[in-house]
């Protein structure tokens, strides 16, 4: 079977990367060892999309098909040091956009994306199937699949997440660091309403952060050292949705569960090339960060939108797998993939190390840059994509 190019993992970077080049005449192949499926309960597993991300999603008619009473607006984020008086303050008021971003579950914007892959032409949906050899050739790579099947294609995209078995088989190294942290995550009712604010606390037992559902409801992620995530997970509900509200300064008042906590450890991973000859790397198989900004999806997102643009852009180049192309893509995403790894390892550094000059430094950089308006900017400029 033959394809122009063949996309291994169907997540949300590798469906919305095929949903960019609908229309784009290439004939494409999307391999998924397993369809996506939704619930009516809350997804513990959310995403802070940036507005620059919406606007992709949106530009693919996807954001539009998102149900409205599933999706929290950001209009405040409250940013708070080990410290009772180091604060950092952003607010979309002030920086001149409706909404800072919007938390959407995981398994929501899956299904949306899935549906429209399911009516796009040029596109073979290949599932349930993964793959099991890989063969990178001059002039194709070839493919066999568990079915038994053989894919041949002019350009591979991994897109399997941070483990890719496609980044593996083309010998692709990476650089990796264990964070020896679990992040945590559930969701909960709220006794009080939370106006739209996420809030983040830096802490001695890691990073808390409170996402604003819709209602009065909130998705926690807790950056957690492996044994005190353990301890969490091991709690009864009472106990638990007590511990997180102590823990985030009841801000939010008595917490409920809604959804059993889930943990998946943490790690820092950056692949050493984003292309080689026939294959490119988009998403988690190329980077994965520390969770603390947000910003994964969001990079991910931008991975899939840049590489789709330089395919239809293409010009000179008839033959989409051309190495020369593919750098364009590699180098037009350096930037971004090394800053945001900069400031979130440091970031983690930073707040996980102890001692009163760390400490000092750590909370007097929170209040200085909330007194900075530009420099505020700056970042939340950033943030928005």
């Amino acid at each position: 079977m033959d394809f122009d190019i063949v996309i291994v993992g169907a997540g949300l970077v590798g469906a919305s990367f095929a949903t960019a080049l609908r229309g784009a005449g290439l004939k494409l192949a999307l391999v998924e060892a397993q369809a996506p499926t939704t619930a009516d309960s809350w997804d513990s597993r959310v995403y802070a999309i940036s507005p620059g991300s919406a606007a992709f999603l949106n530009g693919l008619g996807v954001w539009k098909r998102l149900e409205r009473e599933r999706i929290g607006a950001v209009h405040e984020m409250l940013i708070r040091g080990d410290r009772a008086d180091a604060l950092l303050q952003f607010s979309a008021y002030a920086s001149g956009v409706p909404e800072l971003a919007w938390i959407v579950e995981s398994s929501r914007l899956q299904s949306v994306l899935w549906q429209g892959l399911e009516r796009q032409h040029k596109l073979e949906l290949i599932c349930p199937d993964r793959c099991e050899a890989l063969q990178l050739r001059d002039e194709a790579a070839e493919l066999t699949l568990a079915s038994g099947k053989t894919l041949h294609a002019r350009l591979v995209v991994a897109a399997d997440g941070m483990h890719s078995w496609a980044r593996q088989a083309a010998a692709i190294a990476v650089e990796q660091k264990s964070y020896g942290q679990m992040g945590v995550v559930a969701n909960f009712a709220c006794a009080r309403a939370h106006h739209n604010t996420a809030y983040q606390w830096f802490r001695e037992d890691g990073v808390l952060a409170y996402l604003p559902l819709p209602g009065q409801r909130m998705s926690m992620v807790w950056s957690t050292p492996d044994a005190r995530a353990a301890e969490l997970v091991s709690l009864p509900a009472d106990a638990f949705c007590a511990r997180v509200a102590e823990a985030g300064e009841d801000a939010l008042g008595k917490l409920d569960l809604l959804s059993a906590p889930m943990q998946f450890p943490l790690a820092r991973l950056r692949a050493t090339r984003l292309a080689a000859p026939r294959i490119a790397l988009i998403g988690d198989a190329g980077h994965v960060l520390h969770p603390l900004a947000g910003q994964g999806v969001n990079l991910g997102f931008g991975d899939a939108a840049v590489l789709a643009q330089v395919l239809l852009q293409r010009e000179l180049f008839r033959d989409p797998g051309e190495i020369r192309l593919l750098r364009r893509y590699e180098r037009a995403r350096a930037e971004d993939i090394l800053a945001l790894a900069w400031v979130t390892d440091g970031l983690h550094r930073l707040f996980a190390a102890r001692g009163g000059a760390a400490a000092k430094l750590r909370n007097t950089g929170l209040n200085l840059t909330n007194a900075l308006p530009v420099l505020k900017n700056l970042l939340i400029r950033r943030a928005l994509g």
